[in-house]
């Protein structure tokens, strides 16, 4: 408990052993009805002074009906109706009960939203306090964050967050990303890698040139986005504020008239009009009235779905779109960096007859020896992993444009491109492979070598991901890609999605994404997955935008509703039983709360229930009601 909670446990506990010792004196000896009336005072002065301070605050600024009036409201009135007559109608115990399990709710309430907070409390972590800047002499100077320029110094110890984004220019180290990504596994890094704000460095001394100001950098962006959640409220939130905006005053006005219309009824038929009958009934009424339960519960339970969330790498924008996820029933995703890695690996060896796979590695890698394109470093890559790196000088090196290219060594001629180009120089390259991706045909002095298949190469939970979907009810996935038609085919059967769009342009994305949006059915929303660069157009016009690849990604933050911080699809599966887990709970709260109020009040109405029963329908329905809140907090099984 933080020192505020810890100032009201202790109220509540001293209001306790006063009410304690109050039974014990009364049960011992006759005091007067003025005495006792001082005598309580005490523990109700000390367990409700803030909240008839509140009420009084509340009414001379003009917001009479809040929980805080109804409070004060109904004690006072209980309080001095037990003075009027006598412990007869209402009464004192009555009076500071009822304040002392409001409060001792209210508690386990604070409690509740504090152990929710907590998880985004440890993502908030991540903003860094101070960035170490060099001086001329050596020593290092700690200087705030924002006044750390582009293309600066800054130096970073073992132990310390990397307060801006940057490149590595001197040291290697290991980084801990787990606030950003939920990912307990280190990351290593060394000089020439990008790393961002909001990581730690667990080991070494690292140098990193700034590549953004403070005020751009991931965390800065992360955390803004975190602390705005709470500004975009879900339907069932919306609901609850429009509900108890109404409901506070009307059975305010209820309560008034239960007091006074019935004794002026039995006046007018020369009956006994029994004030203080009527008057406890409209006390009791006020008390089970109060919307606690709904105004905390629900909040509360979208809080910690956020938090929840939050805890696995998932960031939330609103309670919004968490809500919303739950009634997702059409995914699309984007291939390149979201389902598939996103970097080329050649995935295929296929000598010609005559030759080895390591021949065929050679050759590619001394043709590709002085190229920077992506396939070009795949293939070099896979030639240093498997130790087949040539030492021979090129003496020419030729790019022939659309095709290919040409080099030439002190022994050897070697060509390397598509079909294409080996079909020019008069060979008939290898066909009927049936595997997708780029092939690059290699040839030397005059014969044809082979093939080598280049791919990007799917995510280890990609499958898993696709086939979590569909058991949580997603009935159609689709993967748009501007690939060709025979990989996206390749891709989608061997994941099990439901169809997919080949050959498209940023801007047949959109179009295809309102086909799909035509085509929902009721209430379904409709989600759409990119890496947050290329996609913002889709990731904006979808129902739900699901950012993959966040980790420096701006597009990814600005554009999209929910931020995957470690590059998982799986987390989407994950994501949408939180969603479905903290709206059956709003649901239940809702139901439950409503019901046992209509009744109770129904009860108080008709004087069959009495202060104590208000108690529990206020109180009682309000901690069961948190108590099934912070449920939200808890991953679902089998996630």
């Amino acid at each position: 408990m933080n020192k505020k909670q810890k100032k009201v446990f202790n109220r509540i506990i001293i209001s306790i052993i006063l009410l304690i010792a109050l039974q014990i004196l009364l049960h011992f000896a006759e005091v007067p009805i003025l005495l006792q009336f001082a005598l309580y005072m005490i523990p109700y002065i000390v367990i409700g002074g803030d909240i008839l301070k509140k009420a009084f605050h509340g009414i001379t600024h003009g917001q009479v009906f809040d929980e805080c009036f109804l409070m004060a409201v109904a004690t006072v009135g209980a309080i001095i109706l037990g003075f009027v007559t006598e412990g007869e109608e209402g009464g004192f115990l009555e009076g500071v009960a009822v304040m002392l399990f409001y409060q001792i709710g209210e508690l386990f309430q604070s409690v509740a939203v504090g152990k929710s907070r907590k998880n985004i409390t440890d993502l908030m972590d991540i903003r860094p306090d101070y960035a170490n800047i060099e001086t001329e002499s050596g020593e290092l100077e700690k200087t705030d964050p924002e006044d750390v320029s582009i293309g600066q110094i800054i130096v970073v110890k073992a132990g310390e967050k990397i307060p801006i984004d940057g490149i590595i220019r001197e040291g290697t180290a290991s980084l801990d990303t787990s606030a950003l990504t939920g990912e307990s596994m280190p990351v290593d890094k060394t000089v020439g890698d990008e790393v961002i704000s909001g990581c730690v460095n667990i080991t070494g001394l690292l140098k990193i040139e700034t590549t953004r100001e403070f005020g751009e950098s991931t965390v800065s962006k992360i955390l803004d986005m975190v602390e705005n959640s709470s500004m975009k409220k879900s339907k069932s939130e919306n609901f609850i504020s429009k509900f108890a905006r109404y409901y506070t005053p009307i059975v305010c006005y209820l309560a008034l008239a239960l007091a006074l219309l019935p004794p002026i009824f039995l006046l007018l038929i020369s009956s006994e009009p029994m004030w203080g009958t009527w008057v406890i009934r409209a006390l009791t009424f006020l008390v089970i009235s109060c919307p606690c339960a709904l105004v905390i519960s629900i909040p509360l339970s979208f809080f910690g779905g956020i938090g929840a969330a939050s805890s696995n790498g998932i960031l939330v924008k609103g309670s919004n779109y968490l809500e919303a996820l739950s009634e997702t029933g059409i995914i699309a995703f984007d291939k390149t960096g979201t389902l598939t890695k996103g970097t080329f690996e050649v995935t295929k060896v296929i000598p010609a007859e005559g030759f080895t796979a390591d021949d065929l590695v050679i050759y590619a890698s001394l043709a590709e020896k002085y190229s920077d394109h992506p396939i070009a470093l795949s293939i070099k890559k896979f030639a240093e992993e498997n130790g087949l790196n040539s030492i021979e000088e090129l003496i020419e090196d030729e790019n022939i444009p659309g095709k290919g290219v040409r080099v030439r060594t002190a022994s050897n001629e070697i060509y390397a491109g598509n079909s294409a180009l080996i079909e020019s120089i008069g060979f008939t390259p290898i066909s009927g492979v049936g595997f997708s991706g780029t092939v690059i045909h290699v040839a030397c002095d005059g014969k044809y070598v082979g093939m080598i298949l280049i791919s990007d190469s799917l995510k280890p939970t990609s499958k898993k991901a696709i086939e979590n979907l569909k058991a949580s009810g997603v009935r159609r996935l689709v993967m748009l890609t501007g690939d060709r038609k025979e990989s996206a085919e390749n891709i989608a059967g061997e994941l099990g999605l439901t169809e997919y769009r080949a050959g498209l342009l940023p801007g047949d994305k959109v179009d295809e994404v309102e086909k799909l949006i035509a085509d929902k059915k009721g209430k379904e929303k409709l989600a759409f997955v990119g890496d947050g660069i290329n996609d913002a157009p889709v990731l904006s016009r979808a129902d739900i935008g699901i950012a993959m690849g966040a980790l420096g990604s701006d597009a990814a933050i600005e554009s999209a509703d929910i931020v995957l911080m470690d590059d998982d699809p799986a987390r989407i599966a994950l994501a949408m039983k939180i969603s479905k887990k903290c709206l059956r709970i709003v649901r239940e709260n809702i139901i439950f709360a409503i019901g046992i109020k209509v009744l109770c009040l129904l009860l108080g109405a008709l004087g069959i229930a009495n202060m104590w029963m208000a108690i529990f329908a206020d109180v009682g329905v309000m901690v069961i009601a948190v108590l099934n809140a912070i449920r939200c907090l808890k991953i679902p099984q089998n996630a």
